[in-house]
Parts: C-alpha cells; sequence; structure tokens
C-alpha cells in the first residue's frame, strides 16, 4: 500500500501504465480507461474516508467459460479465461472491525464482523458474501479486521460473465493483502469464494467462476478432487486466431433464477446415486448408458438426459483445451459448436420452464448462428436460462455481425472481449 497522494501522482504520470498493461493486457484507449477508473475511485474513497490513511488498488476479472457447461459441480473438467471486464477497488484497513464498502451503482454495505454466522437477512447480497469470505479467513487462522473500499465494477451484472465471482475475488485479494500477508494461494482464494456463495449467498455454484477470475489467462480445470482442483493455465494468444470473442446480451436477466440452477446438479446427483454414487464423475459411462432405465424411473427423463450432456460436455471441455495447445483453432470451434448443441438440446438451460414463451437465449443463439453462416461457433454462455450467448466471429466480419445482431436485439448487445492475462491481483 501507498499514501494517497503517492497514489494519485503515479496514476497521473503514468507510473503504473507497465503493470496495467501487464495485468489486464490493455493499451491505448483501454489502458487510459482503466487508469481513468482507478482515479476515480482514489477519488471516491478519499472523499468518504480521508486522505490520511495508506491504499492500495485491487482488481478482481469477469470470466468467460469456453468449454465445460455445468460440468465442475459434477466434479468434471471445464475450460475457461479471466476478461478484461473487472472489478476494481482502493482498499485500506480502518481498525475497526467493520468492512465499510461503497460500491458504485449499489447500496453502501457495513459488515459486523464479530457474527460469523451466516444472517438470513443477508441472503443472496454483497454483505453475506463479505462476511463469508471473512468468516473463512478466520476460520483459517488469520486476523481478518475491517476495512474500507470503494469498488467499481465493469462486469456486467447477469451477464453469465459472473460478476459476482469477479467480486468475491476481488474481496478475497483484498483480505489477503491487507491481513494475511499475501500468504493465501489464488486456487485457495477460489474456494473461499464459492464457499461464501454457497454457505452465506445461498446460491449451489460450482468453481469454475471462482477459479478463472482468480487465475486468469486461458485455464483448463479439472475438477475430479475439488479440494485440489488441476489447474493447468495454457499457453495460447486468443488474439492471434483470426476469431473475436463476443458475448452477446439476450436481454434477458438472471434475477430470481436460483431453482433453475439448483435443478440441474440436483438431477445430475440423482442419476448419479442411481449407481451409488455422489456425481457424474464417479460414475462408468458405459454403465451408465446400461442403467439408463432406472434413471428414468428414480431420477426422470430430464435427468438422463442432463446426465448425457455431463459425459459429452466433459470430453470436449479437454479436447477444446489440447486443441489450443496445438494451435488448431479450427478444431477448437468445432467442439465448441458441438458443445453448445449439448447444452441445447440435453442440458435445456436456454430458457426457464416456468416461462416458455420467453426465449431470449435461444433467439440470440438462433440469430448469431444465422449471421456466422457455418464460420465460427456460438454456444449457450455460463448458467444459461437468461443472459448472454458466447460467440467467435472472425475478425473481418465483426461489424457485420455486431450490425445484425443489435438489429434483433437491440444496440449495445454485443460485446467483444480480451482475454485477461492475469487474475484476481493487487495493483499496487
Amino acid at each position: 500500500m501507498k499514501d494517497q497522494t503517492t497514489l494519485r501522482r503515479d496514476l497521473e504520470s503514468g507510473a503504473l501504465d507497465a503493470r496495467l498493461t501487464a495485468l489486464c493486457g490493455c493499451t491505448g484507449a483501454a489502458l487510459a480507461e482503466k487508469r481513468g477508473r482507478l482515479f476515480r475511485l482514489l477519488e471516491a474513497y478519499g472523499a468518504a474516508f480521508g486522505t490520511g490513511g495508506a491504499a492500495g488498488l485491487f482488481s478482481g476479472p469477469g470470466r468467460t467459460e469456453m468449454g465445460g457447461n455445468h460440468t465442475d459441480h459434477q466434479h468434471g473438467c471445464v475450460l475457461a479465461a479471466a476478461i478484461d471486464l473487472d472489478a476494481l477497488a482502493c482498499a485500506g484497513p480502518n481498525g475497526s472491525n467493520t468492512v465499510r464498502i461503497l460500491s458504485a451503482g449499489y447500496p453502501d454495505i457495513a459488515v459486523d464482523l464479530s457474527g460469523r454466522a451466516p444472517v438470513e437477512a443477508e441472503k443472496e447480497t454483497s454483505a453475506a458474501l463479505v462476511r463469508g469470505i471473512a468468516a473463512r479467513f478466520a476460520e483459517l487462522g488469520y486476523p481478518v479486521g475491517g476495512f474500507n473500499a470503494c469498488v467499481d465494477s465493469t462486469v456486467l451484472g447477469g451477464s453469465g460473465l459472473s460478476s459476482s465471482a469477479a467480486y468475491e475475488v476481488l474481496i478475497g485479494i483484498i483480505i489477503n493483502h491487507l491481513f494475511c500477508g499475501d500468504e493465501v494461494t489464488l486456487v485457495q482464494i477460489a474456494q473461499i469464494g464459492q464457499y461464501a456463495e454457497n454457505v452465506y449467498f445461498g446460491k449451489p455454484c460450482g468453481l469454475m467462476d471462482q477459479l478463472a477470475s482468480a487465475v486468469g489467462g486461458i485455464v483448463s480445470i479439472d475438477f475430479q478432487n475439488p479440494d485440489e482442483p488441476a489447474v493447468h493455465k495454457l499457453d495460447y494468444d486468443l488474439s492471434g486466431s483470426g476469431y473475436a470473442l463476443c458475448i452477446i446480451d439476450s436481454g434477458a436477466d438472471h434475477a430470481d433464477l436460483t431453482a433453475e440452477y439448483a435443478a440441474i446438479p440436483a438431477e445430475m446427483g440423482a442419476a448419479a446415486r442411481c449407481f451409488g454414487k455422489e456425481v457424474l464423475r464417479d460414475v462408468d459411462y458405459h454403465e451408465f448408458w446400461d442403467g439408463i432405465p432406472k434413471v428414468r424411473a428414480a431420477a426422470g427423463d430430464r435427468a438422463v438426459l442432463r446426465a448425457v450432456h455431463f459425459f459429452i460436455d466433459n470430453y470436449y471441455a479437454q479436447k477444446e483445451a489440447q486443441a489450443l495447445e496445438k494451435d488448431n483453432f479450427t478444431g477448437f470451434l468445432t467442439m465448441a459448436d458441438k458443445s453448445g448443441r449439448s447444452s441445447s438440446t440435453l442440458l435445456q438451460n436456454l430458457y426457464c420452464t416456468a416461462q416458455p414463451q420467453a426465449q431470449a437465449v435461444n433467439i440470440a443463439l438462433t440469430a448469431a448462428q444465422h449471421l456466422l453462416a457455418g464460420d465460427g461457433a456460438a454456444r449457450v454462455h455460463g448458467g444459461g436460462f437468461a443472459g448472454t450467448v458466447q460467440a467467435y466471429v472472425p475478425n473481418g466480419r465483426i461489424d457485420a455481425f455486431r450490425a445484425g445482431m443489435e438489429a434483433i436485439l437491440g444496440e449495445g448487445c454485443c460485446h467483444f472481449l480480451r482475454i485477461r492475462p492475469e487474475g484476481g491481483a493487487v495493483i499496487v
């Protein structure tokens, strides 16, 4: 951490530009935008909490899922990457036992850390995440105290880019730096974020979102042992593939879909228990096919189809990573397309069953596939049911693709993103 006057001078002079470029892969206008956001956070922090104390600058990125749709919670494999949209913070210790966070566009929060247990009234709020993360660090033996923070996020809420994981990683990075001497690993910070979201926030998410955000770059993750996931960072530069990564906002909201998300691991788990296992990763593929009649009887037809999706997408997530490592982007696109079709037909997470007339994600996916005309790939992105579609668009057709999608979904629906080299980080 530094005194706020020095931080301000470093931002104004460009002394932090090299660090920001290495962290986010941004240059030119994108670098200037990042620097401006940090400067405004520093100004807001000084105005809210005073300019006398030392402070640090921190970042937690959003993530994009490239392969393995709903495979992580079954101890499967995924392919994911951090992106250049992120949550930034200016933060410093306040000598109390209370965390105070001012987030642009959201209500201010104050969390008294003397209470470590989940608070029912805080469920599905940022305060629950902060309390859960702090409590878990304390359980690990670290002397967590209060801090002040101003936060700004460009990760689109309800977009499948995991604004929640970016926030969790950001809070974890802050606590790790302020109170733990940066001793806790990025993988542990991801696990702490998942714990807070599961136990305190009340959402039964897997670990993929937090790990991709925390580690950064493109990562292949095997969750066979979820306590020690095997994380392999790929040496692949997507910008050299000839295609651009586009996240398309369908306009549908992720709000109030917790039950839809929860049904997927519940049904997959029910299928696994038909074979005496808790997760599908532990079920033999051939034994599953021979046992489909008993799965139908015990768990229902949709559970069968969702289990089949797990086996298919778990396979493709591994093969997609291998294709990128061999610089075979054409092969990657072929498998990404097949993965997306499995989500559509087997996993069935394109729309909410309670509102079958509202199918914005399906509309976005159909439009993207039409505009790509076989060159590229498009798939549902993230949890599904609402939110976004992911597309790989040939560089020479970006403008036409954007125009075609906006004609259907409205201006600003397309977000062309860069892969971020680093994950959760202390900037200074």
